[in-house]
């Protein structure tokens, strides 16, 4: 069952910078993951302190296993301060094929 996690971050004023910076340094991590098989940030052009990440995870279990990792944990604690706002987070499931 392959997931799609949406994240959805707002900079607080002065702080796009570091939700930038700190949301580029999990690409490599991320992608050398067991079962990570995107990671892409991505900024709104419109609104250059709202970020989204788009992640897609082959299984439940290996979206576990990033959530566990010493370089998702340091971006929380960056995330928790740079954000205006708590992150908000979509887990999607892909619909069967037919």
């Amino acid at each position: 069952m392959t997931l799609v996690v949406l994240a959805e971050c707002l900079a607080a004023p002065g702080q796009e910078d570091r939700l930038r910076t700190a949301l580029e340094a999990m690409i490599e991590p991320s992608l050398e993951e067991p079962g990570c098989l995107a990671y892409s940030p991505y900024a709104d052009p419109n609104r250059p302190a709202r970020m989204v990440v788009v992640e897609e995870w082959a299984d439940p279990e290996a979206l576990r296993g990033h959530c566990a990792t010493a370089h998702f944990r340091h971006a929380s604690q960056v995330l928790d301060q740079v954000l205006a706002e708590p992150m908000t987070l979509r887990t999607l499931v892909a619909a069967p094929a037919g």
